[in-house]
């Protein structure tokens, strides 16, 4: 019996080593990752539409945290605690300015550490439209009259270069997909700098970044031409970029501003606007009440729709900004198509 056990003991021992290593290497593995994760630059960003494009430029680095969360605007938002640990902890900054994000202009001066902080619309080739006011678009409270409908630019993006003031331009910069290469350009240029041990991965992202929206802006052109003549009412003016790249025709907005709501004055002109255009379609958005959109159509042959510029309806990610100028221009078309 004994004579019997040898050869099979001296069978199992030879195996134990040859079982044992893979097992005694998957800690070390798991530790690498865990490394590799933790190696990966803190970075927070403001909105979900530039969230999408920093995730797109980090994948396979890390995952960028997001602020401005769920259906929440960042025309009316309140940093939470949780936001500004967020920002004391961050390497790297990406917003749009203070122009949109107001909330975030305090904060940021007063952090106390190195982070670099990227402005968006600061970004080289960015093109930038100043805000409409008078005609067929709510004045602001300077009261002056201008008629923005003719005043803006036909599809040029030559002239549209504003000043870099607060409020000078119109801040929704990422609602032309040219814009939007501008802006990764300049988010792969900040986290290369931040970030040099992933610098190639940065740029490969970017460049498949770079085509996609190529595909995407000749995409929305071909959806968006059979029905860019037909007007249409949106709730607050912040369609002007994807306007002026695909030729549609925006005959006004309930308000200028999201963050005032109209008076009746106002809605009745709109009302009466929504009548003299015939059938059409206005645009409601999901952060705001729409009822006005209800009042605002009720006995015309206008029909009502959604448009999300700033992706509040939209799960967080690299392909929400794709969603987001599909989703508009998908909205448009169903409405406009049947008006």
């Amino acid at each position: 019996m004994k004579r019997a056990l040898g050869p099979a003991l001296k069978i199992l021992a030879l195996r134990m080593p040859a079982l044992a290593i893979p097992v005694l290497a998957i800690p070390t593995l798991l530790f690498s990752g865990t490394m590799r994760a933790a190696d990966a630059p803190v970075v927070v960003t403001s909105i979900k539409p530039i969230h999408s494009l920093v995730s797109a430029i980090m994948q396979g680095v890390g995952e960028p945290e997001l602020i401005v969360d769920g259906a929440a605007s960042p025309h009316t938002y309140n940093l939470k605690p949780s936001n500004a640990r967020a920002l004391q902890d961050a390497k790297v900054i990406f917003w749009v300015g203070p122009g949109l994000e107001a909330f975030l202009e305090k904060p940021l001066q007063a952090l106390g550490r190195d982070a670099s902080i990227a402005a968006l619309d600061d970004a080289p080739g960015l093109v930038k439209l100043p805000f409409r006011e008078g005609g067929a678009f709510e004045p602001h409270d300077d009261g002056d009259e201008h008629d923005s409908a003719a005043a803006a630019p036909e599809h040029e993006h030559d002239h549209a270069e504003a000043d870099h003031d607060h409020g000078a331009f119109d801040t929704h910069l990422w609602l032309d997909p040219m814009n939007a290469k501008a802006m990764a350009a300049m988010i792969t240029t900040t986290l290369v700098a931040a970030d040099p041990a992933n610098a190639l991965t940065y740029q490969g992202n970017a460049k498949a970044l770079d085509d996609k929206l190529d595909t995407l802006d000749t995409e929305i052109k071909g959806m968006v031409a059979p029905v860019k003549d037909k007007p249409f009412i949106v709730f607050h003016d912040a369609y002007q970029y994807f306007e002026h790249r695909y030729g549609i025709r925006v005959a006004g907005s309930i308000t200028v501003s999201p963050e005032t709501i109209p008076g009746a004055e106002r809605v009745s002109e709109i009302h009466r606007k929504v009548g003299e255009l015939g059938a059409t379609c206005v645009f409601a958005e999901p952060q705001f009440e729409p009822r006005l959109v209800n009042v605002v159509i009720e006995g015309t042959r206008a029909k009502s729709g959604v448009l999300d510029p700033e992706a509040a309806t939209l799960k967080a990610g690299p392909d929400l900004y794709f969603n987001l100028m599909r989703g508009i221009a998908n909205s448009m078309k169903d409405c406009l198509s049947s008006a």
